[in-house]
C-alpha cells in the first residue's frame, strides 16, 4: 500500500470512528459488534453535550475522546498534534521557524539573551549575549517563562516586534525594533579540534540537515588536521529515521545495513541500506551516548557499532526504537502514530518498553520479544554486543557521584537553588565590561570573586555556613567559570571550556591520540575482533 492510500485511510478511519459513522455508508457490517459500540459511542457524546453540568461543545469532546482512546494505548509517542504541536514538530525536526535568532534563559526573572544565532536578525540589529530584554511591545518581561518568551518572540516573517533591553555598563535602556525572518537552525551544536590531530563534533539532534551539516563540519577538521574524530550525540533525543540513516551512511560503505524496521501494516517492514562509499574510512572513531541519547541518535550508535566503525563510549542509551509515522488531518492537526519497530544491523532490538499494556506489533519472520531479551549479539567482526534494549556502550563510564561536601551544599542551598545560579549569571554579566578585551584562557575564578558571590547569596537571605561553601569550591568555580565565559566570550567559548573538562571527551582524545586505525582503537580498547 503506498503513502498516500495509508494516509487516505488513516483519515477515512478516523473521521468515521469520531463521527459514529463507522461503516454505515456501505448499508452493512462487517462486524455488529464495531456497529453496537460505534452507537454507543455516538450516544454518550449526545448525553454529556446535553446534560453534563458543565456546558461542554461537541468538538471539544471528540478531542477528548481522541486523546483518550491514544492515551489507552499505552505508547507514549503516538498521539494527536494541534497546532502548536505541529509547529514544535517543524522545529524540532526541520530546524525552521519565523522569529528573531535568539537562544535565551530566565535569570533573576528577567529574559536574558545566552547568545544571538549568526546571520539571524537579533544578531543583525545588534543583540548581544548577555542583554536582559525587559519589554516586549512595551510589556515587562518580568516574571516571565522561557516557554511565553519564544511564544512572544516567534511570529510570521516580515512581522516586526519591539524589544526594550537593559545591557551592563549602559545607563539607559536600548530600543531595538526588529523584523522577524525565517530561522534555520543548525544540529551541530559544537565543532572543534580537541587536540592537534583530534576533531570533536557535538549533534545535538537530527534533523533534517544534520548530514549535510556534519560533512561540512568534519570536512573543515579535516583541513584543519584531524585525523581522528569524536561524534557525540549525548543528549540528542529526537530525530528523523531517513536522517540517521543519512548521517549513519557517512561512515559506512554501499550496500551495508543500517538498520530495519517491522511493522504490521505493508509498507512498514523494510531495510535501509547505506548508499555511498564513506569518505573518511580512514579516520579512528569514537561515539559518545548516554542515558539522554535516544532515536535517531541510537540509529548512527547502533550501526557504526554494528559495523565495527566506532567504538562506543559512555553509558547505555535511553531506547527508543519505534518508528513514528505523521498522518496530516486537516489542515492544522495531524496524527503521529507509531507504525515499526526498528532493530541494528546485528538484530539488536533497541527499544524499551516503559509502559505497560503498549500494543505489540507482529514482526515478519521472527519474534521482537526473543531479539529484545537476548543478551548478547556480534557485530561484524565478531566482538560481543550487549541487546535488550538501548545501546550498550563497548566502553561503559559510570554517572559523576556528588560527592558529600556537594551533597550539603546542594541540601542548605534547598529551594534556593535556582537563586544561586541566577546570581552566578548576574555577577558574570557585571564582568562583562571588565574581562571583554581579555583572552577567555587566561580567565580564571579569584578567591576574592568567590567572597563576593557568597556576599550575594547571603545577601538573599540564604543561610551559608562558611565551611559548607568551602567545601563546593568545585561547584563554584566550575559554574561561575561557564557562566562568564558564555555572557562575555560567548556560547563558543563556553562550549571549549566545557568539552575540555568534560570526562568522556578526554578519555576519547586519550585514547584516539595513541592509534592510526580503528582496528588499533579496538585492540586498546579490549575489544576483540
Amino acid at each position: 500500500m503506498s503513502r498516500r492510500s495509508i494516509v487516505l485511510l488513516t483519515m477515512v478511519t478516523l473521521v468515521a470512528f469520531v463521527s459514529g459513522a463507522w461503516l454505515l455508508g456501505r448499508g452493512a457490517s462487517r462486524s455488529s459488534e464495531v456497529y453496537q459500540r460505534a452507537q454507543v459511542f455516538s450516544s454518550v457524546i449526545q448525553r454529556v453535550a446535553d446534560l453534563y453540568v458543565d456546558s461542554l461543545e461537541k468538538g471539544q469532546l471528540y478531542d477528548l475522546a481522541i486523546d483518550g482512546m491514544l492515551k489507552n494505548l499505552g505508547d507514549p509517542y503516538t498521539g494527536f498534534l494541534r497546532a502548536d504541536d505541529l509547529d514544535e514538530l517543524t522545529l524540532i525536526t526541520r530546524g525552521d521557524y519565523a522569529g528573531l535568532g535568539v537562544r535565551i534563559e530566565v535569570t533573576d526573572g528577567w529574559l536574558t539573551v545566552v547568545t544571538p544565532l549568526i546571520g539571524t536578525p537579533a544578531e543583525e540589529a545588534g543583540i548581544e549575549p548577555g542583554d536582559r530584554i525587559v519589554e516586549v511591545e512595551g510589556v515587562s518581561t518580568f516574571g516571565w517563562s522561557s516557554e511565553k518568551a519564544t511564544a512572544s518572540l516567534r511570529g510570521e516573517a516580515g512581522t516586526a516586534v519591539s524589544l526594550t533591553v537593559m545591557r551592563s555598563g549602559l545607563p539607559r535602556p536600548l530600543r531595538f525594533d526588529i523584523e522577524r525572518g525565517q530561522i534555520r537552525v543548525s544540529s551541530v551544536r559544537h565543532v572543534a579540534l580537541v587536540a592537534p590531530s583530534v576533531g570533536y563534533v557535538h549533534l545535538e539532534t537530527v534533523g533534517a540537515r544534520s548530514a549535510d551539516e556534519l560533512r561540512e563540519a568534519i570536512t573543515k577538521l579535516r583541513n584543519d588536521g584531524a585525523r581522528a574524530l569524536i561524534l557525540d550525540v549525548r543528549f540528542n533525543p529526537v530525530g528523523l529515521l531517513d536522517q540517521g540513516v543519512a548521517v549513519s551512511d557517512l561512515f559506512l560503505d554501499r550496500g551495508e545495513v543500517v538498520l530495519t524496521t517491522h511493522g504490521r501494516a505493508a509498507g512498514t517492514s523494510r531495510s535501509y541500506d547505506a548508499t555511498a562509499r564513506q569518505e573518511w574510512g580512514d579516520m579512528p572513531l569514537v561515539v559518545l551516548v548516554n542515558e539522554f541519547s535516544a532515536s535517531a541518535a541510537e540509529i548512527v550508535a547502533g550501526a557504526l557499532q554494528d559495523h565495527d566503525r566506532a567504538l562506543v563510549l559512555g553509558r547505555p542509551s535511553f531506547g527508543k526504537g519505534v518508528v513514528q509515522a505523521v498522518f496530516q488531518i486537516g489542515p492544522s492537526e495531524a496524527l503521529r502514530l507509531t507504525t515499526s519497530r526498528w532493530f541494528t544491523p546485528s538484530g539488536r532490538s533497541i527499544h524499551r518498553e516503559r509502559d505497560e499494556g503498549t500494543p505489540e506489533l507482529p514482526v515478519p519472520g521472527s519474534s521482537p520479544d526473543s531479539l529484545a531479551v537476548a543478551s548478547e549479539f556480534r557485530s561484524d567482526a565478531g566482538r560481543a554486543l550487549t541487546g535488550g534494549g538501548g545501546i550498550h556502550p563497548d566502553i561503559v563510564i559510570a554517572a559523576d557521584t556528588v560527592t558529600t561536601a556537594e551533597r550539603r551544599f546542594q541540601t542548605q542551598l534547598g529551594s534556593n537553588l535556582q537563586g544561586f545560579f541566577d546570581v552566578v549569571s548576574s555577577y558574570a554579566l557585571e564582568l562583562r565590561e571588565e574581562l571583554q578585551s581579555s583572552d577567555p584562557d587566561s580567565f580564571e575564578v579569584t578567591a576574592a570573586m568567590r567572597s563576593d558571590l557568597l556576599r550575594r547569596i547571603r545577601a538573599r537571605d540564604v543561610r551559608m555556613p562558611n565551611a559548607i561553601w568551602n567545601g563546593a569550591i568545585d561547584i563554584v568555580n566550575a559554574e561561575l567559570h561557564r557562566r562568564t565565559l558564555r555572557y562575555v566570550f560567548g556560547r563558543d567559548a563556553e562550549m571549549q571550556y566545557h568539552v575540555a573538562n568534560d570526562g568522556m571527551v578526554s578519555l576519547a582524545v586519550e585514547m584516539l591520540a595513541g592509534v592510526g586505525s580503528q582496528e588499533e582503537l579496538f585492540e586498546l580498547a579490549g575489544q576483540s575482533r
